[in-house]
């Protein structure tokens, strides 16, 4: 058993102060006790449940830095871009996924999330031939999250089509590629690597997008994967919309709405090209929206309306994506931020009950414990103990309490502020740093080495 005893933490009913949280040898919350001493605790200033980073593509944080400069193309878009990740993914070997890896999850657990959904498409070797293990990608996914400590949801992606119309994939992008029947094989491939890491670990389904898997399948995808997450791209670009609307005669969310039987264990990622009657249709299926405002920024794909699908009831998660930059508190603001700018307002996702900070915090929570399908998002007795700590002792927090204090760190500070993470009892983050920084990063650093010709 160990103790945390936090200043201040935000329960199910609401913030308290000297909270002493008891986790059991199995990694779930034993107790919470209100008022509690310190004795014998490990001491901490502000703890909030740690949210879930629903959707990551670890090996792209290798290219961050890489693809600011305009090519030949005179308008530079997230198509232009994609070409280039094609080109560096080509270079990629499976001991360089597994350094990424190791590094994206560190950095994950060092800005406050606890688990890593990993939407894992990368599978084969350079020219589509598969390893000899075809789960050997997933492996080093798993073997990363092992060095790490960080709760896993393993998401492996089936992706056979370069476009609506069924056509060939094409050069890195091959690197993808499975029918459905060799995707069976590789997912209960990548299921069985997981069998060494701990109890909390999950895993899902995730067809890549509309344009990637076939219509029937994507009719029978809830049918054919019964249990379990189910994560897929949509309505993220403007020629992604044209695309399906010319092939299959609806807009993206739309056909998804009429054809898929969309619910609670969909999260549905982006969703940064909707009309409003397909944001309210597709918020009251239940399914989660999985927004990475950085990554989205990034690429140029949109505002997702924020304001039109929390007033429906929609949970939103959280992720970080192409991983260009990882922090919690700045993907907060920049989702935020974009509803501000788009209807010239202030505090656009608050409520008369609820500061911005607090809102955001509370339906991340919530939506990414539901993505992952693991028992997490609030502090109390059998969860997951996924807790992050914050320095209440931070200039930013001075004079600040309850969910002003949120506010202040998600729009007045950083994840600087981020002290400790604990992701399923087990304490990675310590004083800010995780506890195997300085091997993880010796890796990472010599798989840049390698990679600096990549592009």
């Amino acid at each position: 058993m160990q103790d945390i005893w936090a200043e201040r933490a935000l329960l199910p009913e609401g913030w308290a102060e000297e909270v002493r949280v008891s986790v059991a040898e199995d990694g779930r919350i034993a107790g919470v006790g209100i008022g509690a001493d310190a004795g014998g605790a490990k001491r901490t200033g502000l703890l909030l449940p740690a949210p879930v980073n629903v959707h990551s593509h670890a090996f792209q944080r290798a290219m961050a830095g890489l693809t600011e400069r305009r090519g030949p193309d005179p308008r530079d878009s997230f198509w232009t871009w994609r070409q280039l990740m094609f080109r560096f993914l080509d270079r990629l070997t499976p001991d360089h996924v597994q350094a990424i890896a190791a590094f994206v999850q560190m950095e994950m657990l060092e800005a406050g999330y606890a688990t890593n959904a990993e939407f894992h498409y990368l599978h084969h070797q350079p020219g589509g031939v598969p390893y000899d293990d075809l789960a050997e990608m997933s492996r080093r996914i798993a073997a990363a999250a092992d060095q790490t400590g960080i709760g896993l949801c393993l998401l492996p992606v089936h992706y056979q089509f370069g476009g609506c119309d069924g056509r060939d994939l094409g050069p890195g992008q091959i690197r993808f590629g499975n029918d459905r029947e060799r995707f069976d094989r590789l997912h209960a491939g990548a299921v069985e690597a997981l069998a060494p890491l701990p109890a909390d670990t999950t895993h899902g389904v995730a067809p890549h997008s509309l344009r990637a898997v076939g219509v029937d399948d994507l009719k029978s995808y809830g049918a054919r994967y019964a249990t379990g997450p189910i994560h897929m791209h949509l309505a993220e670009q403007i020629p992604e919309v044209e695309e399906v609307e010319a092939h299959w005669g609806a807009r993206p969310v739309e056909w998804a709405l009429e054809h898929m039987g969309l619910d609670g264990r969909w999260c549905l990622i982006h969703c940064t090209q909707m009309e409003p009657q397909e944001t309210q249709g597709l918020a009251e299926t239940g399914a989660v929206a999985g927004l990475c405002p950085i990554t989205e920024s990034s690429l140029g794909d949109g505002i997702f309306d924020g304001v039109r699908w929390l007033g429906h009831g929609g949970r939103i998660a959280i992720g970080s994506d192409s991983n260009i930059r990882i922090a919690l508190a700045e993907e907060l603001r920049t989702l935020d931020y974009s509803q501000r700018l788009r209807d010239h307002s202030r505090a656009a996702l608050a409520t008369a009950e609820k500061s911005t900070g607090r809102r955001l915090y509370d339906t991340m929570l919530a939506g990414g414990a539901q993505a992952a399908g693991r028992e997490t998002g609030a502090l109390e007795k059998g969860r997951w103990a996924d807790m992050v700590a914050l320095d209440a002792g931070s200039i930013h927090l001075v004079g600040r309490a309850g969910d002003t204090a949120l506010d202040a760190w998600i729009f007045a500070g950083d994840d600087r502020l981020v002290t400790d993470v604990w992701a399923a009892g087990r304490h990675r983050v310590q004083a800010g740093r995780h506890v195997a920084r300085e091997a993880i990063t010796a890796a990472y650093r010599r798989t840049l080495a390698d990679l600096k010709d990549a592009l």
